[in-house]
């Protein structure tokens, strides 16, 4: 007789959670441009990575705008979620 275990249950994410992630992220991409416009991503003057640098600093400076909307950010995206639901006449509960 041979068990196997049940695959744990993947729910599809619904409207509620993908209008969320939604807004997350593009708090995130505005953080982004804020974190650009600030300067971080630059390359240093003196013992800078060089082109390696260079060439990956925008993944980096995405990666921290994600990273920092996913903790709670600056609010915007729970203002963003709370315009997209009244948008999209979902109840909210």
């Amino acid at each position: 007789m041979k068990i196997t275990a049940s695959p744990p249950a993947v729910h599809a994410p619904t409207v509620t959670d993908r209008l969320q992630a939604a807004a997350v992220e593009l708090e995130a991409a505005f953080l982004a441009e804020m974190l650009k416009s600030a300067g971080l991503g630059e390359a240093r003057q003196s013992m800078g990575g060089g082109a390696g640098e260079d060439q990956f600093s925008s993944f980096l400076v995405q990666q921290q705008a994600t990273q920092l909307a996913k903790s709670g950010g600056v609010g915007l995206s729970e203002i963003l979620f709370k315009s997209m639901m009244e948008n999209a006449n979902v109840d909210q509960t």
